[in-house]
């Protein structure tokens, strides 16, 4: 080999280091696991507020956190395969809102990775924890009862509407949340 043609060899190795070691960077960049049952647009605020809180701590999407998103969008059956994804990716941590169904496929998918989850019914009831102030296991989480106060929501608007006869509820009977009768 020639002088030119090594110098010029060398030069390209060179120049494509901090392609590689970004590359390298990346692929180290921990990757939080996001399942939401429902669609996007309706948690595109708390979605912002996510970020915000991540970044408050440091942990900025695409810098040095990653986060995977994995929407259901109603289709609760799609949950499982989308949990098992997840963990396949090895994440560092799943995010579980949207209600039950996404904390049961999380719940089902992994006994090692950390889950953290959002929801508004009971999580000891469902068996997602034993205890809210030592849950155990991989899962901890932020229950939000809004489940419980849905009796006194009720309550309040029959006493707003005086002789109301009929009051239609309408719900969805594969959330977990709901006990039918």
């Amino acid at each position: 080999m020639r002088r030119r043609e090594f110098i010029a060899l060398a030069c390209c190795t060179a120049a494509g280091w901090p392609v590689a070691a970004r590359a390298q960077q990346q692929s180290s960049m921990p990757v939080i696991g996001f399942l939401n049952s429902a669609s996007p647009q309706p948690f595109a605020n708390y979605v912002s507020g996510f970020r915000v809180g991540l970044k408050q701590t440091g942990y900025i999407d695409d810098q040095n956190v990653t986060i995977e998103f994995r929407w259901a969008e109603g289709h609760y059956d799609r949950l499982p395969e989308m949990a098992a994804d997840l963990v396949r990716r090895n994440v560092a941590v799943l995010v579980s809102t949207g209600g039950a169904p996404s904390v049961i496929a999380a719940k089902t998918a992994t006994a090692t990775i950390p889950i953290v989850f959002t929801i508004g019914s009971d999580p000891i009831r469902l068996g997602f924890v034993t205890s809210l102030s030592r849950p155990g296991g991989n899962i901890t989480g932020v229950n939000l009862f809004a489940t419980q106060m849905e009796s006194k929501r009720l309550g309040l608007l029959r006493a707003l509407i005086p002789g109301v006869q009929l009051i239609a509820v309408l719900l969805n009977p594969n959330q977990p949340n709901y006990a039918f009768s």
